[in-house]
């Protein structure tokens, strides 16, 4: 039934036109900071709209706790073992400013695949997956790109906050409480400019990391804090592209997705209820993120889907609604565009799903289940209390706050789940031990500043 229900949908975008894609990743988002997934402090009208109007993903996960490699593997389907993309070249956990590393200009990415389906591309927001040249989103199939290109904290004294267009640093430092309002206007030229053929439009916001900005108009307004107030900003703009998407007459053929690129840090107003942990960890609050999706006409109105799925999944769901090919090299999501359309008894396309703290596997999720393997060594990030804890078994369909361990009573899910433990330490590796599916980052032998030129 699958098969006949996606010929048909291609069928019918191949007669009329491929189908626009919107994608607007939130930064440090917690899983429970809009109204439709809890949120009783941050207004957040539009999103509750956009849920009323498409489905809630519920246990939509995301590759990492922090943002570096979390954003690998949403443009790639890999996880960043895969790449090479789980810590930087001094083993931390995210990139910073001038690093010789970066995602490998050799990976696809879901712009160049749908850049081969004749689809405009645009970038605008936060990158955070190298800064050289070679690593930015014009060398991975993004016609443009505005933005800043890492974490809005990440400013030093020697290299300011740089705004690029393209490759070029048109401002530094730059105004931050300005910066979702001009995303959200350069959003909209590039919606106009392209509504008569199919786009891609990766829309990755700063809001809410740390240093909070909201823009001038926003300030004071919500219950709180800088937070709330940045939150509700982006719930403005984020109706002023579905809006524009309704003015010009392609909302029925633009799929919309909002989403984080991991949780909350539970600090200053974000929130993770009811998840345990926050952002940087392999609990639920750390990976497991809010998601929502809207297509009119082909994704159920009111609908919420509690099957596992990830930003693995966005590239081979965006290549088979497209007819487009994907990578020959291995990738680690699947297509659920069954689960996206509401197919009865669709489930999900993850035997295992895997929680890595940079280098170490920490967690993997089966069905309803997740264990927690006993950690070994200090990383960063990563409290002293939790090394050499028991092995725990949760079953989140009923405990997502991961407070009831079920290992003694359920050996056999154990066993089961340890096996495919093993499956992603040889293929992915686990610590120092490399896996046998892993391949480089990109390189560069000398690192330069991105500078405003005088």
């Amino acid at each position: 039934m699958k098969f006949f229900i996606l010929i048909s949908l291609l069928i019918t975008s191949a007669s009329a036109r491929k189908p626009n894609i919107v994608l607007i990743y939130m930064d440090d988002m917690g899983y429970s900071d809009i109204g439709c997934f809890g949120s009783t402090k941050n207004r957040t009208p539009v999103l509750d709209q956009m849920a009323q109007e498409g489905m809630r993903f519920t246990d939509f996960y995301v590759t990492s706790g922090v943002c570096t490699p979390s954003r690998s593997s949403l443009l790639t389907g890999c996880y960043p073992r895969r790449l090479n993309m789980h810590i930087d070249q001094n083993n931390k956990w995210v990139l910073f400013p001038n690093a010789r590393k970066g995602l490998n200009p050799d990976e696809t990415t879901i712009a160049e695949i749908l850049k081969e389906q004749g689809y405009a591309t645009a970038c605008i927001g936060k990158w955070h997956l190298g800064d050289q040249p070679d690593f930015l989103p014009t060398r991975h199939g993004f016609d443009s790109y505005f933005g800043i290109p890492y974490s809005n904290d990440m400013g030093r004294k020697n290299i300011p906050l740089p705004l690029l267009r393209d490759e070029q640093v048109i401002e530094a430092p730059v105004a931050q409480s300005p910066i979702t309002r001009r995303y959200t206007e350069e959003a909209l030229k590039f919606i106009q400019t392209n509504r008569e053929k199919p786009f891609f439009l990766y829309l990755p916001h700063t809001s809410v990391h740390l240093p909070l900005f909201p823009g001038e108009k926003f300030q004071g307004k919500s219950s709180n804090g800088k937070y709330g107030d940045w939150i509700e900003e982006v719930d403005t703009c984020t109706g002023i592209i579905l809006e524009t998407l309704k003015k010009e007459k392609i909302d029925q053929n633009t799929l919309v997705i909002f989403t984080s690129d991991n949780g909350s840090n539970s600090r200053n107003g974000g929130s993770n209820a009811p998840l345990k942990g926050s952002k940087g960890s392999t609990h639920e609050g750390g990976m497991r993120v809010a998601c929502l999706m809207r297509w009119p006409g082909k994704i159920p109105a009111k609908s919420s889907c509690s099957e596992v799925a990830s930003t693995l999944d966005l590239l081979p769901t965006f290549t088979a609604l497209t007819a487009g090919k994907l990578p020959e090299k291995k990738i680690d999501g699947h297509d659920i565009s069954d689960l996206l359309f509401g197919m009865r008894d669709a489930k999900s396309p993850h035997k295992a799903f895997y929680y890595y703290h940079t280098k170490q596997l920490q967690a993997v999720r089966s069905g309803k289940w997740k264990l927690v393997l006993p950690q070994t060594e200090k990383l960063e990030g990563w409290s002293d209390k939790k090394r050499n804890s028991p092995i725990q078994l949760f079953n989140l369909s009923v405990d997502p706050a991961e407070s009831n361990n079920l290992a003694e009573k359920n050996p056999n899910i154990v066993t089961r789940l340890i096996r495919l433990v093993k499956v992603a330490q040889e293929d992915l590796g686990d610590g120092d031990n490399k896996g046998k599916g892993q391949r480089p980052a990109g390189w560069v032998d000398e690192a330069k500043p991105l500078l405003l030129q005088k």
